[in-house]
Formats: structure tokens, C-alpha cells, sequence
């Protein structure tokens, strides 16, 4: 395993699903909390850390949002983002597509300006600095109204040269897509690309509402949608991609044994699945750390990790020559 470690730090790689939000790392959470005067329920990065042991999304969801209220000032969310993009240079990941939960910070009154300034700030910094190209993703928050989702669609307006993309993502069970049918469509209007978090917790049936009614571009999780042969069937020939993210989905106990990951079954079916960390703060690792677990406890071969790896490139939202650099590289890197 240690050469395979090592092939995977050095292989070129891009992230397509990462909360920004749940890169907060105990320490900086602490940092900030004292910047800006913030009380928070742990005295130590310690308590922080054991209170990440979770039994569902829920569970996760409570202390991801108890986590962003030491998010205030635009500083706050460079240096989140900045930290992130750090920690990415030395995994060797040359491209990210991150998303952002406005509403979550909207609803504690910290303005949208503040929070997509600091993050694409943060980004460019990320891109002068590591070489690291990005694209930002705004999702909306499904355990929310419609009505909100319009209002953080309108804020977002102005922005639009910053934002490649619309998502979902929140609690799934009892939060169809179809709840956001209308946002979608006015999203799609303005020109926006459309994602969504389906079939985690959701059942399939949630995976068909994303591309039927969301019409989505590119499907985050998606391993329940597994059930469906005639769903595997359609996303095999549509070559949609997945973006999975197996340590999330272990820590969120929706996968009992990484043994038992769906990922290696996902390219066995011609599915184009990716390798993603979600929230690595929460769930105990970034992006190598994701694929090192499922190459150890799957058993791929080197030709399957690079398989993932130009799915990856393959899926991002860049442009057709940048999508072929990138994968020069990482067939340069494979030979």
C-alpha cells in the first residue's frame, strides 16, 4: 500500500464536491471564535473533535451549522478558504469546484458580499500562489423554503462571473428536488450549470427528480441510485458524472463497511464515478485520504485510481482545452 500512497499523492487530481463550510478545521474554528468574540461549546480542539462521530446526516448537519457561526467578516472566510486551498496544493489536487451555503450565513447576518469576497479572493490568491484553477458553486439549503432559495438566487445575480453553478445540498430524506424545480429553472435561465446532492440518504426516486426536473449537469453521491438498474442504466449511457465522497459516507453510516463501498461496483457499470472528500474536517480526511481508503479497501488497481482521476478532469465545468491539459498531465503522470 505504501507505493499506491504514494502514487496517489503525486498523481495530478481535481475535487468536484467539497463544502468550504466543512473544511473548518477545529483549530482555525477556535482561531476565529476568539477574533471575533464568538462563544462555542467546546473548550478544547479535542471536544471538537470527538464531537464528530456521527449516526446520519442529521447528526453531522447539527454541528456543521453550530461551526459556522465563526464566520463573520470577510477575512474569516479567505482564510477558510485559503487554508483549504493550501492543503490542496499538497495533495497535488490541480483543480477544485467548491460549493458555498449562502443562506447559512445570510440567516445569521452576515451579508452575501462578505462571503463570496472572501472566498473568491481567497481563490485567486490560490491561483497566483499554487497554480490551483477553480470554479465556485452556490447550493441552496433543501431544508429551507423556496422562497429563500429565490432571494439567495436574486443576491447571487450580481455575482455571476463568480459562480459557475447552482446545488442542493442539506438534509435530503423528506426535501425532495422537485421542492426546487422553479429555482432550477430560473438558475438555468440566468445561465448558471446545475447540480445536486440526490440518492445519499434519498432514495432514487430523488435521483430521477434531479435530472428530471433540476436538470442537472453532474449528480453529487448518487450511490442509492445503485437500486435502480434502469437509473444505472441511463447514467451509464449519459456518462453524468457521480461525485462520490467515501469517507462521508462512511462516517455518515451510510456505507457500514468500506469493504462494501459502491465506487469499484460504479466503474464496473460504466458509471463515470469521482473521488471527493465532502467535508473533510467532519469526516476525517481530505482528498488522498479518500482515495487511499477505497484503493486499500477495494483493492484497485493503479489503472482504476486513474481512471477516477480523469473522470475527475472529465466532469469538471472547464472549458474543453483546459479539460485536455489537465488530463495530459495526469497521462504524462500515469505512463
Amino acid at each position: 500500500m505504501n507505493d499506491m500512497k504514494t502514487f496517489i499523492q503525486k498523481m495530478p487530481k481535481a475535487e468536484l464536491h467539497l463544502h468550504i463550510e466543512g473544511s473548518l478545521e477545529p483549530e482555525l474554528m477556535f482561531a476565529l471564535a476568539r477574533r471575533n468574540k464568538v462563544e462555542i461549546p467546546f473548550a478544547t480542539v479535542e471536544e471538537v473533535r470527538d464531537a464528530y462521530h456521527f449516526s446520519n446526516l442529521q447528526d453531522f448537519l447539527d454541528i456543521y451549522y453550530q461551526g459556522m457561526s465563526v464566520l463573520l467578516e470577510e477575512q474569516d472566510f479567505y482564510d477558510l478558504t485559503f487554508a483549504y486551498l493550501s492543503k490542496m496544493y499538497e495533495q497535488n489536487v490541480i483543480h477544485v469546484e467548491i460549493f458555498f451555503d449562502p443562506q447559512g450565513h445570510t440567516s445569521r447576518g452576515v451579508p452575501f458580499a462578505t462571503v463570496i469576497n472572501g472566498i473568491s479572493r481567497a481563490l485567486d490568491e490560490g491561483l497566483k500562489k499554487y497554480g490551483i484553477t477553480s470554479k465556485l458553486i452556490l447550493c441552496f439549503l433543501r431544508h429551507l423554503s423556496e422562497e429563500s432559495a429565490f432571494e439567495t438566487l436574486e443576491q447571487a445575480l450580481p455575482y455571476r462571473e463568480k459562480i459557475i453553478a447552482v446545488g442542493l445540498d442539506s438534509s435530503e430524506m423528506g426535501f425532495p428536488p422537485a421542492k426546487f424545480a422553479r429555482v432550477f429553472e430560473k438558475a438555468k435561465a440566468e445561465g448558471f450549470l446545475a447540480v445536486a446532492h440526490a440518492g445519499e440518504e434519498g432514495p432514487p426516486e430523488y435521483v430521477y427528480e434531479a435530472l428530471d426536473l433540476l436538470k442537472i449537469d453532474r449528480l453529487d453521491h448518487g450511490n442509492r441510485a445503485l437500486e435502480n438498474d434502469a437509473l444505472v442504466k441511463r447514467l451509464a449511457e449519459s456518462q453524468i458524472a457521480l461525485t462520490v465522497c467515501p469517507l462521508s459516507n462512511y462516517k455518515l453510516a451510510g456505507v457500514k463497511d468500506m469493504r462494501l463501498h459502491p465506487i469499484k461496483r460504479m466503474l464496473d457499470l460504466g458509471l463515470k464515478a469521482t473521488v471527493n472528500s465532502d467535508d473533510p474536517s467532519y469526516f476525517g480526511g481530505y482528498v488522498n485520504e479518500n482515495y487511499e481508503v477505497i484503493t486499500e479497501s477495494l483493492d484497485l488497481t493503479r489503472a482504476e485510481i486513474l481512471t477516477l482521476a480523469r473522470n475527475g478532469f472529465e466532469a469538471s465545468f472547464c472549458s474543453a482545452d483546459e479539460k485536455q491539459a489537465m488530463i495530459a498531465r495526469l497521462e504524462a503522470y500515469g505512463i
